[in-house]
């Protein structure tokens, strides 16, 4: 019995050595549900003979997860800490025009991540099509691979090897066209 009052000691919340142990163990549980999402993932791809997984939106998909189950721990842990649940409490009452500020502040990026997901959801182009998109060169666009379409960027990589990263935003809202490979 005074094993398991010991070992709950260290996890009280209330005092400093049982924040430290929680936000450990949370940590260690984000670093095991991070790593079983992309394992799931790989395995997904990996079984998926036909090809009829797209690999651009289960990679996006997994970063939109990833990211969803940080956010949570770390709701999780500010609910937790007796010290953090009464600043939050503290905080309420400026909340209104922090979130206009901080919508405000992020409104591009909240916009690239709205963008993505459209872009995953509609399909207007897949990994490895080839793109000429609008650019500040002398030519006034670039053609490249698509690579990637992360949270907030869609990678193309061109002939030469550079790679051209443009926000979601932007690839939403530009004219591009579709080439044929070769």
């Amino acid at each position: 019995m005074k094993e398991i009052e010991a070992a709950l000691h260290y996890l009280d919340p209330s005092r400093p050595v049982g924040a430290v142990a929680i936000a450990a163990l949370l940590l260690l549980v984000g670093l095991l549900l991070s790593r079983l999402v992309r394992g799931l993932i790989v395995e997904a791809l990996r079984h998926d003979r036909s090809e009829r997984i797209d690999q651009i939106s289960l990679s996006f998909l997994s970063h939109l997860t990833i990211l969803i189950i940080w956010l949570l721990l770390a709701t999780l842990y500010a609910h937790l800490i007796p010290a953090l649940n009464r600043l939050a409490t503290a905080m309420l009452a400026g909340v209104g025009l922090v979130s206009v500020i901080v919508g405000f502040a992020a409104q591009t990026t909240l916009g690239n991540l709205v963008a993505g997901i459209s872009l995953v959801l509609y399909k207007p182009f897949r990994r490895g099509d080839r793109l000429q998109v609008a650019a500040p060169t002398k030519d006034e666009f670039e053609v490249g691979e698509v690579e990637d379409i992360s949270l907030g960027y869609t990678m193309l990589r061109t002939d030469d090897g550079r790679q051209i990263v443009i926000a979601n935003g932007t690839m939403a809202q530009q004219t591009f066209i579709k080439l044929t490979r070769g």
